[in-house]
């Protein structure tokens, strides 16, 4: 089972659509338009996800081997 993190490099203001399309095989383009169609739906419960995810969430950190 895949882990979900945080993106660290394709994030536009927590990383959390980005590191959620990652871990789905997604285009994180399409899982932002999908979170924002559903926040503005469910009248903002969306945006409380989207915070509580963006603090809950580990970010996701490469480690690099020194050569």
């Amino acid at each position: 089972m895949k882990r979900i993190y945080r993106s660290d490099s394709d994030r536009l203001i927590a990383g959390v659509c980005g590191g959620l399309g990652v871990s789905l095989g997604i285009d994180p383009t399409i899982i932002r338009a999908l979170w924002v169609f559903g926040s503005l739906m469910s009248i903002g419960i969306g945006l409380l996800l989207y915070i509580i995810l963006a603090v809950v969430l580990p970010e996701r950190t490469i480690m690099t081997e020194d050569i």
